[in-house]
C-alpha cells in the first residue's frame, strides 16, 4: 500500500534486494531508468546504450543528428560510457559506468553539467529525470545491493540556451530522505519510489494529486509522465494507473502481463510478457505500433516512442498519431537489450548471451566480464512466429517463421495467430501463398494459344510439302535414377539444355498430374487464365498454365509456332523455362519449370520466411543478370514490361528467375527506351529488397517507396531505408552501396539512368565484395 512518510527506516533483506532487482530492470519509461530514454518537449532528444560492450552512448533527435560518445558534434558533450540514462524535459541524467557518479546535459547545447557540486561525488545505483528536477537512490550501480536513501536536485533554465542546477528545497522531505529505496520515478512536481516492501512513496509539491492512497503490491514496472504514474502488479499482472486520467485512458484489459513500461505525453506502452510485442493505451493510434516484431526495451517522449527490438538489438521508433509525425529516423546501430548488473538472473529472466551477435571479439556487452543483461523471458511469439525452443538461462525462447513448421505442435500454434481468412485457408490456398510460378510473358502466351484444329492442319501441310517435321523432342532430362531404378517422388525436374523443341504433352498426362485442375492444385491466376503444380508419374514437378476460353479465341495460329520456337530457345539460369505444351480439345496449356521457393514478393511481403541479406543480395545480382540475358542476349531482344517482385520467382537454391516476361518484335520501335522502362522497374525492385517496404503502400506516408527512398539516398542518408526487421550486417556498406544502384536506375531522365548490363556488374561487384553477417 502507499505509504507514510514518517514510517521507519526498514531493513534490507538481500534475497528481497535481488528480487527487486531483477523487476526493476524492465521499468523503463519517462520519468524512470532504462538502456533507452528519451527527452521530452517539442524535439525530442534519444539515447541509448549501445551493443559494443563499452557501454558507450548514442543520441539522435527529430532532425537525424546523431551523436556517439566517440563523436559528438551536435552536442556540447562527449558522452562517457554510461550504466543507465533517464530523460527529463529538454535534459537527460544517466549513471556514469566507470564510478557510479550522476552526469546530466541538455538539449541543444543548453548545458553540460547538470548535477550540483555537492552531489558530483556521490554514487547512485538508480536515477529519475522529472519535469525540471532528478532524484537518485545513493549507492555504488553494480553493488548488488540496489537500495539507499535518496537526493533530489532541481534542473532550472536560466536562458532559452541554457540550463543550470541546484539543490531542491522542493524535494527535501525529511521522511522520504530516511526511507530505503529501490528504484524510482519522476514527473512534474513530484517523485515516488518503491521501498523494500513493494509499497510505494510519493513526495514533491504535486504528488497529493496522484492519489496513490490505498495501493498495495509489488510493481514489476512502474513508468511516469508529467501528472500520471502507471505500474504492474507483480502479484496479478493488472496494469493500475493514477493521477490526470487524461493522460493515460484506459488501460488495457485484465489478463495482457506486461514487464516492461514506458510513458508519453498522453499515453503509455509496455512489454507484453507473452510475446514481447507492444502493447499502448491512452491517446495513440494502434496502427502505428509496429507489428510481427518483440521488444526488450523501449522509452517514449511526448509524440514518440523508440524500442529496442529482441531479435537483432536494432532501434525501431513509432509515432503515438499520425498528425505528430515528422522526419525521424534512428541510427542504424545496435543497442544493449537491457541493464549491465552484478549477480545472477533470477527465475523467468535469461542472460543475454553476446555470441548471439556474431561479433568475434564480442564476449560481453558490459564493461566487465561479471555484470549481465537480465532480460525476462518470452514464452510465446508474434503473427507469423511460433516458439520452436524454450527460454534458458542463457537465451530467450527462439521464434521462427510459421512457414518452416513441420510438425502438429507448430501447426496448431500458427494456426491460432494466422488472421480470420489464413484460418480458413485450404490445403491448396497455402499451396498458392507457398509455391508460385510463371513462366514467359502475358502477351507471348496469348499469341501462343490458337484453335485445336489449327495445328494438325499446319503440320500435315508441312509434311506433304516435303519439309522438314517437328520431332517432339524434350527440353528436359529425367532424374537419375537410384540403384534400386527407384525415383525420387519429390525431387524437382533437372532441367538440361533445350535443344530447341518444345516437349509436347498429352491433355490426359497434364490432367491426371493437376488432379484434374482441381482448385487445391492452383498457385495462381490471372488474365490468361491459371497456373496449377503438376507431379508426373515419374515424380517430377511442373508448373502448368492453362488458358481460360478468352485467351484461345483471341490467339493467332501463325505466331504460335513463331513464339513458342522463340520461347522454347530462350534458356538461362535466371529465367523460369519453357518446357513444353499441350494442344488437344481446345485446351492450351504451356509447361514451365516448378519453382518450389515462391516469388521474392511472398518473401517480402507475404508472410513468408524472412530472407536474410546475403540471400537478398544474391536474388537481386541474379535478377539482373536474368533481365540482361532478355535484354542483350536473345534474339530477338526481349523487354519485360511488367518486372515486379511478384514476376521474380526463387528456385529451389533461392536462386532468382524473371518470370512472365514480353517478346519485342521487330515491328516495335524504340527498343532502347523501353528497356529503360524495365530499368526504373527494377530500380523499384532493389528499393524493396533494401526496405522491405512495397512498392506502393496507402498506409505509409508517402506511399509510393521512390517518392520515399529516393529523396534520402539522394541527401545522403540512406541507412533509413535499410529493412529493420532483419537482423544488420556488421558491415552495413553494401547495403549502402546497394541503395547507390537503386539510384542510378531511377533516375528521372531515362539516358541518365544505367543499363541492365550496367546493373548487373555492380550488382555482381557488390556480391563478390562479401557481406559480414
Amino acid at each position: 500500500m502507499a505509504i507514510p512518510l514518517n514510517l521507519p527506516r526498514p531493513n534490507p533483506n538481500p534475497l528481497q534486494l535481488l528480487y527487486l532487482f531483477i523487476l526493476a530492470a524492465s521499468a523503463y519509461g519517462f520519468g524512470s531508468m532504462g538502456p533507452i530514454s528519451a527527452s521530452f518537449g517539442d524535439y525530442p532528444l534519444f539515447c541509448a546504450i549501445d551493443a559494443s560492450g563499452k557501454q558507450t552512448v548514442i543520441c539522435w533527435d527529430a532532425n537525424n543528428s546523431s551523436s556517439t560518445s566517440s563523436s559528438s558534434s551536435h552536442y556540447s558533450i562527449a558522452l562517457p560510457p554510461m550504466a543507465a540514462l533517464s530523460g527529463g524535459d529538454g535534459f537527460l541524467c544517466g549513471i556514469m559506468a566507470e564510478n557510479s557518479q550522476a552526469l546530466c546535459w541538455g538539449f541543444n547545447a543548453r548545458a553540460s553539467d547538470l548535477v550540483p557540486d555537492a552531489l558530483k561525488l556521490n554514487a547512485y545505483s538508480h536515477i529519475a529525470s522529472g519535469k525540471d528536477h532528478v532524484c537518485a537512490i545513493r549507492g555504488s550501480y553494480f553493488s548488488e545491493n540496489v537500495s539507499g536513501t535518496v537526493d533530489c536536485w532541481d534542473i532550472l533554465t536560466v536562458s532559452n540556451t541554457s540550463l543550470t542546477s541546484k539543490l531542491s528545497v522542493r524535494f527535501y522531505d525529511q521522511n522520504a530522505s530516511s526511507l530505503v529505496f529501490t528504484r524510482l520515478v519522476s514527473g512534474d512536481g513530484f517523485s515516488c519510489g518503491v521501498i523494500l516492501d513493494g509499497a510505494i512513496a510519493c513526495w514533491g509539491p504535486n504528488s497529493s494529486s496522484l492519489a496513490v492512497s490505498g495501493v498495495s503490491g509489488n510493481f514489476v514496472a512502474l513508468a511516469s509522465n508529467v501528472d500520471s504514474m502507471c505500474g504492474v502488479s507483480q502479484r496479478s499482472g493488472e496494469i493500475k494507473c493514477w493521477g490526470n486520467t487524461d493522460s493515460y485512458g484506459i488501460t488495457p484489459p485484465p489478463g495482457i502481463r506486461l514487464v516492461a513500461l514506458a510513458a508519453g505525453a498522453q499515453h503509455f506502452c509496455g512489454i507484453r510478457e507473452d510475446n514481447h510485442g507492444i502493447e499502448c493505451w491512452g491517446g495513440f493510434n494502434a496502427s502505428l505500433i509496429p507489428k510481427g516484431a518483440g521488444f526488450l526495451s523501449i522509452a517514449s517522449s511526448e509524440w514518440l516512442n523508440c524500442g529496442i527490438r529482441e531479435g537483432d538489438l536494432v532501434l525501431d521508433c513509432w509515432f503515438a498519431n499520425v498528425s505528430s509525425q515528422v522526419n525521424f529516423d534512428p541510427p542504424l546501430q545496435l543497442c544493449s537489450p537491457g541493464l549491465c548488473r552484478a549477480g545472477g538472473c533470477g527465475e523467468g529472466m535469461f542472460g543475454f548471451n553476446a555470441s548471439l551477435l556474431n561479433e568475434p571479439d564480442l564476449t560481453s556487452l558490459c564493461v566487465r566480464k561479471d555484470l549481465n543483461i537480465c532480460s525476462p523471458c518470452g514464452f510465446n511469439c508474434t503473427q507469423g512466429f511460433f516458439p520452436s525452443s524454450l527460454c534458458s538461462s542463457d537465451a530467450d525462447r527462439v521464434c521462427t517463421p510459421c512457414s518452416l513448421c513441420q510438425n502438429s505442435t507448430c501447426e496448431d500454434v500458427c494456426k491460432l495467430k494466422s488472421s480470420p481468412r489464413s484460418q480458413s485457408t485450404s490445403h491448396g490456398d497455402q499451396l498458392r501463398q507457398l509455391l508460385l510460378i510463371i513462366g514467359s510473358s502475358a502477351s507471348g502466351f496469348l499469341l501462343i494459344l490458337i484453335a485445336w484444329c489449327l495445328l494438325p492442319r499446319v503440320v500435315v501441310a508441312r509434311n506433304e510439302q516435303g519439309k522438314k517435321t517437328r520431332q517432339c523432342l524434350s527440353c528436359f532430362g529425367k532424374p537419375d535414377l537410384e540403384a534400386d531404378g527407384s525415383v525420387d517422388q519429390q525431387a524437382p525436374a533437372t532441367v538440361a539444355p533445350c535443344p530447341g523443341v518444345a516437349q509436347v504433352f498429352r491433355l490426359s498426362e497434364l490432367k491426371d498430374a493437376t488432379n484434374g485442375f482441381k482448385e487445391f492444385n492452383e498457385l495462381g491466376r490471372g488474365s490468361y487464365g491459371f497456373v496449377y503444380k503438376a507431379v508426373l508419374t515419374d515424380g517430377r514437378h511442373l508448373a502448368v498454365k492453362r488458358a481460360n476460353a478468352a485467351t484461345i479465341i483471341h490467339t493467332n495460329s501463325r505466331d504460335f509456332e513463331t513464339e513458342l520456337e522463340i520461347l522454347c530457345n530462350l534458356r538461362h539460369a535466371n529465367i523460369v523455362n519453357l518446357l513444353g505444351y499441350c494442344a488437344e480439345m481446345g485446351e492450351r496449356l504451356l509447361v514451365y519449370e516448378f519453382m518450389p521457393q515462391g516469388t521474392l514478393h511472398d518473401h517480402l511481403h507475404g508472410g513468408l520466411s524472412t530472407l536474410n541479406w546475403t540471400l537478398r543480395l544474391k536474388i537481386a545480382m541474379q535478377a539482373a543478370k536474368g533481365l540482361e540475358y532478355l535484354h542483350k542476349e536473345a534474339v530477338p531482344p526481349i523487354v519485360h514490361r511488367d518486372i515486379r517482385t511478384s514476376k521474380i520467382l526463387l528456385d529451389a537454391d533461392w536462386g532468382a528467375r524473371i518470370s512472365d516476361f514480353g517478346l519485342l518484335t521487330p515491328k516495335e520501335v524504340d527498343s532502347d527506351a523501353d528497356m529503360k522502362m524495365d530499368v526504373y522497374s527494377f530500380g523499384i525492385v532493389l528499393l524493396e529488397i533494401l526496405s522491405g517496404r512495397k512498392a506502393y503502400d496507402k498506409e505509409c506516408s508517402p506511399p509510393s517507396i521512390v517518392e520515399w527512398a529516393l529523396p534520402q539516398i539522394k541527401q545522403g542518408r540512406a541507412a533509413a531505408t535499410i529493412d529493420r526487421y532483419v537482423a544488420l550486417p556488421r558491415n552495413v556498406e553494401p547495403l549502402l552501396k546497394l541503395a547507390d544502384i537503386a539510384e542510378l536506375a531511377l533516375r528521372e531522365d531515362p539516358n541518365q539512368r544505367a543499363s541492365m548490363s550496367d546493373l548487373a556488374l555492380l550488382l555482381d561487384q557488390l556480391g563478390k565484395e562479401g557481406l559480414v553477417l
